[in-house]
């Protein structure tokens, strides 16, 4: 951000700044209990014979999907964007990416796309999955809100 910016324009958020999706934040959060319940109430369910007849490493199997499960969930939820006076911190799943402000030329988000798209200076597009398009007007707000500190920059 240009040094002597102390007070921010209409429309363009202070800083720091995180955008996070919620509809995908809800569904991981449902998915990861409807799938640790499902699995924990079919177990209960079995009578002991059943339970006896599985092995150690058929659990150890199932437990290992359950977990990836979950973890894929989380790496879902965990999205964001996060602006600061140095530039845009985008996180989509478990991998982080600094930019400084004059790495970013756009943030473009089409009717229809399920997150934006940051353009970088050296040509490259990233995705930014902080935002979800599933969220409706909280997402056009967030790319409205990431533009004009593009455009403050």
């Amino acid at each position: 951000m240009p040094a002597g910016s102390d007070a921010a324009p209409a429309g363009v958020p202070d800083l720091p700044r995180t955008w996070r999706p919620v509809g995908p934040r809800i569904a991981a959060v449902v998915f990861s209990v409807v799938l640790i319940g499902a699995f924990l109430g079919l177990w209960y369910s079995f009578d002991e014979e059943t339970k006896q007849a599985v092995t150690v490493l058929q659990r150890c199997t199932i437990g290992f999907f359950v977990f990836i499960g979950v973890a894929l969930m989380y790496a879902m939820a965990r999205s964001r964007i996060t602006a600061d006076e140095r530039g845009l911190t985008v996180v989509n799943g478990y991998r982080k990416r600094e930019y400084e402000w004059a790495e970013v030329v756009a943030v473009r988000m089409p009717p229809g796309a399920p997150w934006p798209t940051l353009d970088l200076a050296d040509g490259n597009t990233v995705s930014a999955m902080g935002v979800h398009g599933s969220d409706g007007a909280p997402a056009r707000r967030a790319v409205a809100e990431i533009r004009a500190l593009l455009d403050r920059s």
